[in-house]
């Protein structure tokens, strides 16, 4: 009992330790790049969606190279699912009614379903190759292109940078390169006992890795985007919360999925493609059609935490 307390706490603090961190990493490469004249928005839409995801990244690569690979595909998955069903939920009843643009709609919408469809053929198979991890660095960069060339398109990124009120670029550069290597150094040191505890807490638990993986770690890699969400939603900005979502999925999809695999074959436990995968189906569907209107209800965002609750319960079998 000792050894699980201590393990669960080490899974916490590690994981809000990893959070923490690529929170400061992000703002501090924002600044940086602002400060060798890169623009607003490029540094936005590259440094601001990695940094959302690079918790799931970062413990990602080092599961592989704990022979873990199967927390991977379970930490997307999870994180997809938890991004949908539970972000886009709350954010919907706090704001009460969430409007969509068109642009959204006619193009984000349809990456996003292409994604998760192409993402869940590659892994139906039970592994991920490495010809398989290519297609989906491919795919990143695509939609990073996209995004650059659309850059009107997606003002999302300037108010979150106002909200977590990072770009005072007037931070002497010592400091935001001393703060980028330390919170570099946590990030690490984060994910490395993040998957430590994971894989101790399997053993004790007796259950899977990608249990904890597509629960736990999927809702606390998620914390990021529940930030900038519930505070856009506080904002009357709701629909800032969409886009974060999207853009979110997306890049775990392709680069949360393609980057680890680099370092190994990835495994696909069988449990993620009985019930799991085909809930994050599920749930970007449901994304699909609810968009379609153009506004997401309270109703809906009931509806969706729902669905996030019948999950857990099933994943830890309550249900």
């Amino acid at each position: 009992m000792l050894d699980l307390i201590i393990w669960i706490g080490i899974f916490a603090v590690s994981l809000f330790v990893l959070i923490k961190a690529s929170d400061y990493f992000t703002g501090s490469a924002e600044k940086i790049g602002m400060h060798f004249g890169l623009p607003a928005f490029i540094v936005g839409v590259t440094i601001v969606a990695i940094g959302t995801s690079l918790p799931e990244l970062v413990s990602s690569i080092l599961a592989v190279l704990r022979n873990s690979s199967e927390i991977v595909v379970a930490n997307v998955v999870g994180s997809n699912i938890t991004n949908i069903f539970l972000i886009l939920g709350i954010a919907a009843i706090i704001s009460k009614k969430i409007k969509i643009v068109y642009e959204l709609v006619h193009v984000d919408l349809p990456l996003l379903v292409g994604s998760a469809f192409l993402f869940a053929a590659m892994i139906w198979d039970g592994v991920f190759t490495l010809p398989e991890a290519l297609i989906s660095i491919l795919g990143i960069i695509i939609y990073f292109t996209y995004t650059i060339n659309t850059e009107k398109k997606h003002k999302d990124i300037e108010i979150r940078k106002e909200m977590k009120g990072q770009l005072n670029v007037k931070t002497p550069m010592f400091n935001n390169w001393a703060v980028l290597i330390v919170s570099a150094v946590f990030i690490y040191f984060g994910a490395k006992y993040t998957i430590e505890s994971i894989i101790s807490l399997s053993i004790i638990l007796d259950i899977g890795k990608e249990i904890i993986a597509v629960s736990a770690v999927a809702l606390g890699t998620s914390l990021p985007e529940l930030a900038v969400s519930v505070a856009a939603a506080r904002k009357g900005k709701p629909e800032i919360a969409v886009g974060n979502i999207l853009g979110s999925n997306i890049f775990n999809t392709f680069a949360v999925m393609g980057i680890p695999a680099l370092f190994g074959t990835l495994i696909i436990p069988s449990g993620i493609i009985a019930f799991s995968l085909p809930m994050m189906l599920i749930a970007t569907l449901l994304f699909f059609f609810m968009t379609q209107e153009k506004v997401v209800t309270k109703w809906e965002g009931y509806l969706l935490i729902l669905f996030y609750v019948f999950f857990i319960g099933k994943v830890f079998g309550l249900f």
